[in-house]
């Protein structure tokens, strides 16, 4: 890269920069923008009426107010009119409470597991949630999510190897109800929901034969790091055929799935998961994720589901939630694929980690060992793994250095007036030398997608959750050994100590690379900018993947020193002197790159001739 290059690139990167900050918009805009899209995404997702407050872009529903005395009168006037009580149901695992209000599930909280500052885990906000079903009865909108059931039990607590049920009831007529069934086992995250329709055909008008399943939810913050935590939440859905969608983790999000019926929509968090998951299928969803910045919740969802109706006099749909951790196992012994949630990566990197880097993550916690220990252990292995090409690139970056002279020589006799003669005379030292320019770099791109995988593969570790070691007591987060107040041209408000030490590994690699490679110039600096950008960016990112980067950078580091000892520098200029003298073979094949180069320097060699030849 020359000088012209060189500076030409650094005055876009500087313009990139400048105009990042200098046209990025006040923390009021930005506000007043992300406002404007939720409520634009409420409108959609309810036809366009907004049911949530305008001064406060949330998805809180709003009570069905009927005022006419004769429907008051009418056989839904009791559901209107009781009071509200709270039913809990209770396993090993699960705590749910469930509000006669609506028949609906009101929270959930995971027994086991704790928020970051150590309060109870409670999924869910209970006064930012709505579920039930949509329907036209006698000409009339009803909104189950508004009217009391009367439950079967006050309370259910299930334990051992048990199982029981219980019924939220909604009496319409004579022999006429709707009834929400929940089963609950003595273990497990799921909760058994069945809705029946009883002797409803003849008061239920069903459009198109469906009719609506309206689940809204706002999720709470779990985690110590919001900004990541909404990173990696959405809303995701499995269709009966296997296939996999989610909405954008980025920004506000609605989409429609009419072509397939749906097997299980999922309000997904970070490392939890609210799923809903029928039996036979919703016939379409209608599903939308929404942030509000001024909430403390995570982010809003919703979904619209529709649900067959045949008229038949007593309708049944199986269903079950899963309210629990998403840990690969976990999700994976639930059935439906509800694994696939979980972000391993696009292309690539996805079978990376599910086939290559799961298996031997799995194996090494088996041992019960500390996970700061199992990433080491993890690291080393991969580092053996890939020890015949990290041997193969350090030997062809001795070649290089050791050709260095020779090159310089070349340099100096034709000059840098003529970068095509001069490139031509380097392939032929190459060539006799044999000599592969681009031997110390293919290594290098074939770990690239394994470092990339292990950069999806950390932050959605669910078993870092919570585990500390040394100086750092969560791993899934950053480790703040500094903080202070919020930078906005940064955005910063701490210092990560094992990002920090990763990234002075990064430079001290650099630098002992550099004096192996022989760079020198401009290319010896570029390599020192690099650790300083994945600094700014890993700053905030889980203190599992920059110590892995860190023992990463040690073990690399480690290996070269011995190969280092290994390798001869006097020995390779020997046998490339001895290949020098070897007369050319004619039949010998040329390599891919040899063949490209020579025929590119055959074309530039060309073109001033036709050029002249023109004029």
């Amino acid at each position: 890269m020359d000088r012209n290059t060189f500076t030409g690139l650094f005055l876009i990167l500087v313009i990139l920069v400048g105009s990042t900050f200098l046209l990025k918009p006040s923390q009021e805009e930005i506000k007043k923008e992300q406002q404007r899209k939720t409520l634009d995404s409420l409108r959609k997702i309810n036809g366009g009426k907004l049911k949530a407050p305008t001064t406060n872009a949330s998805f809180t529903p709003q009570k069905t107010v009927i005022a006419d005395s004769a429907v008051l009168k009418g056989p839904l006037g009791n559901a209107i009119t009781a009071a509200p009580k709270l039913v809990t149901l209770e396993n090993k695992e699960l705590k749910v409470t469930l509000s006669t209000q609506g028949g609906r599930i009101l929270s959930v909280e995971l027994k086991n597991e704790k928020t970051f500052d150590k309060k109870p885990l409670i999924l869910l906000s209970p006064e930012q949630s709505k579920f039930g079903l949509s329907l036209n009865v006698e000409g009339k909108q009803i909104q189950t999510n508004d009217l009391n059931f009367i439950p079967s039990a006050p309370a259910l607590n299930v334990s051992g190897k048990d199982s029981s049920t219980l019924t939220m009831h909604l009496a319409y007529g004579v022999n006429q109800s709707i009834d929400y069934v929940y089963s609950l086992k003595g273990e497990g995250y799921k909760v058994g929901y069945t809705l029946i329709l009883n002797n409803m055909n003849n008061v239920v008008n069903a459009r198109n034969n469906q009719v609506t399943l309206d689940w809204e939810a706002s999720l709470r913050k779990q985690e110590r790091d919001m900004k990541m935590e909404r990173t990696y939440s959405t809303v995701y859905l499995e269709d009966t055929e296997g296939g996999i969608n989610d909405l954008s983790l980025t920004k506000d999000d609605q989409k429609n799935f009419t072509d397939k019926k749906i097997q299980w929509v999922s309000f997904k968090q970070r490392f939890f998961s609210n799923v809903l998951i029928t039996k036979d299928g919703f016939t379409s969803a209608d599903v939308a994720v929404a942030t509000d910045i001024n909430s403390n919740d995570v982010k809003q969802m919703s979904a619209k589901m529709q649900l067959p109706y045949s008229g038949a006099a007593s309708v049944s749909y199986p269903m079950e939630f899963y309210f629990g951790p998403n840990r690969f196992s976990t999700l994976k012994a639930q059935g439906y694929h509800l694994e696939r949630q979980i972000d391993l990566g696009w292309g690539p990197l996805k079978y990376i980690n599910r086939f290559a880097v799961l298996p031997v993550f799995n194996f090494l916690k088996a041992f019960n060992w500390n996970y700061g220990l199992i990433i080491l252990v993890l690291t080393v292995l991969l580092k053996l793994v890939l020890f015949p090409l990290t041997y193969k690139s350090y030997l062809s970056m001795a070649k290089m250095r050791v050709l260095k002279p020779e090159m310089d020589e070349i340099k100096g006799k034709v000059g840098e007036d003529n970068p095509t003669l001069l490139q031509q005379e380097y392939l032929k030292l190459y060539k006799k030398a044999g000599v592969n320019p681009l031997g110390g770099c293919l290594p290098l791109v074939i770990q690239m997608p394994i470092i990339l995988a292990f950069f999806r593969f950390f932050p959605n570790l669910f078993e870092l959750r919570g585990q500390s070691f040394l100086w750092m007591h969560d791993l899934s987060t950053y480790d703040s050994v500094i903080s202070f107040p919020l930078i906005p041209f940064l955005n910063w408000d701490h210092i990560s100590l094992m990002c920090l030490l990763m990234t002075i590994s990064t430079l001290i690699q650099t630098y002992f690379n550099n004096q192996t490679s022989g760079a020198t110039g401009q290319m010896k600096y570029i390599g020192y900018i690099t650790p300083l950008i994945f600094f700014g960016v890993l700053n905030s990112y889980p203190a599992g993947l920059n110590y892995y980067y860190f023992c990463a950078n040690i073990l690399t580091f480690s290996q070269q020193y011995f190969i280092r000892l290994m390798v001869d520098d006097k020995k390779i200029h020997t046998q490339i002197q001895e290949n020098k003298k070897k007369p050319e073979d004619p039949n010998k094949k040329k390599s891919g790159f040899a063949a490209k180069m020579e025929e590119l320097m055959r074309q530039q060699r060309q073109t001033p001739a036709i050029q002249t030849k023109k004029k």
